[in-house]
């Protein structure tokens, strides 16, 4: 359903992503369903992804089918904006994305391969390409495709965790971002999921992912054009799921201005 799957935000580093390679090593010995499964860091944040899936959407998201919206949040009121408008944070970002590309390329992750152009990259080599007895092969730090950009952390997950609607802002102007959007009604839009189970005793909601907008910008709840498109994407990839899902929703709430961490 979702090809990256955020397990922490600041956590305990290294111990965490050791226990976790630990941890899938040992269900990959007793399952081939988990041989896609990696670990990923970029930065302090830690992910659980499916090469695979990962590989697609990032091929999906460079060739503009998957529709993604960013809230500015270096104006005041925030303002909607798209990779076409040209500025300097998109084109970073867009530029993320093909060093991306370069790593988890359609027909399999190559580990040993090095964008062309990026020295530091190289440095960091070692890193992806010869785990020593420390890092598992297992583990994929990418930390260093941020580097030298002003594009920030949050902005980056955003895009890896799927969300229609990501929040913009640029390392220089962390700050006022908080400032901004705490000082913001929201809307909370969840997608949910029911697993599948004996009737008899029914499904209780589990919440596959969630995300915020700013009440201005999503005035029309889940009849948001972008809300229905991202909707329908979720129900085509749930179409191939109902093994295990029996219906997927999405629930919109209202979240009243308070202190955010980004």
């Amino acid at each position: 359903m979702r090809p990256v799957v955020m397990i922490d935000y600041g956590g305990k580093m290294p111990e965490l992503q050791e226990h976790l390679c630990a941890f899938l090593e040992h269900c990959q010995k007793g399952s081939a369903s988990f041989e896609q499964l990696r670990v990923m860091v970029v930065e302090d944040m830690i992910y659980l992804i499916h090469v695979k899936e990962m590989a697609n959407y990032v091929s999906l998201s460079l060739s503009k089918e998957v529709e993604l919206l960013f809230v500015d949040l270096e104006q005041d009121p925030p303002k909607m904006r798209t990779l076409e408008d040209n500025n300097l944070l998109g084109m970073q970002l867009i530029s993320i994305q093909k060093l991306f590309s370069l790593y988890f390329p359609l027909e399999g992750m190559r580990n040993d391969l090095l964008p062309p152009d990026r020295t530091e990259l190289r440095e960091d080599t070692k890193s992806l390409s010869e785990p020593t007895n420390s890092q598992s092969s297992l583990l994929i730090d990418l930390s260093s495709c941020i580097h030298d950009t002003k594009v920030t952390v949050p902005t980056i997950n955003g895009w890896l965790l799927g969300y229609p609607v990501v929040y913009l802002f640029s390392t220089d102007h962390i700050e006022h971002a908080i400032y901004n959007l705490s000082t913001k009604f929201l809307r909370i839009y969840k997608i949910l999921v029911h697993r599948n189970s004996n009737p008899d005793k029914g499904s209780r909601p589990e919440e596959l992912m969630s995300f915020s907008v700013p009440y201005d910008m999503s005035m029309r709840g889940s009849k948001e054009p972008w809300a229905e498109t991202f909707l329908a994407q979720m129900q085509s990839k749930w179409g191939r799921c109902k093994q295990t899902w029996s219906s997927l929703e999405m629930e919109v709430s209202e979240c009243y201005p308070q202190a955010i961490a980004l």
